[in-house]
């Protein structure tokens, strides 16, 4: 079982892209809603967390991506038709210089 979970609530666009990527099997109902989730460990989280820092998690140590992100990882999930994705997505969504000065402008 994963420390943490990503869940993705599936509207008619991401369920055609998850069926797509052969991941039908994986839909789950969630709060009367169609999802799927992808699991992470403690250190994508801690970097996810970093990155968002509005993101909470619930009982079950689940969280819901901003729009932009689920959207981003949505398309990882359907490019590499698996839901083990966090290994290659975290690169993708955690950004560690997001409003950080490059170096040579900090001289």
């Amino acid at each position: 079982m994963a420390d943490y979970l990503i869940n993705i609530f599936l509207d008619e666009e991401k369920r055609t892209k998850i069926e797509g990527a052969g991941l039908a099997g994986n839909i789950v109902e969630l709060d009367g809603k169609k999802a799927v989730q992808v699991a992470m460990s403690a250190k994508e989280k801690k970097k996810l967390a970093k990155g968002f820092t509005d993101l909470s998690f619930d009982e079950s140590n689940a969280c819901v991506l901003p729009a932009e992100a689920e959207a981003t990882l949505v398309g990882i999930i359907a490019e590499m038709k698996t839901l083990d994705v966090m290994k290659f997505a975290i690169m993708k969504l955690y950004n560690p210089l997001a409003g950080k000065a490059p170096r040579s402008a900090m001289r």
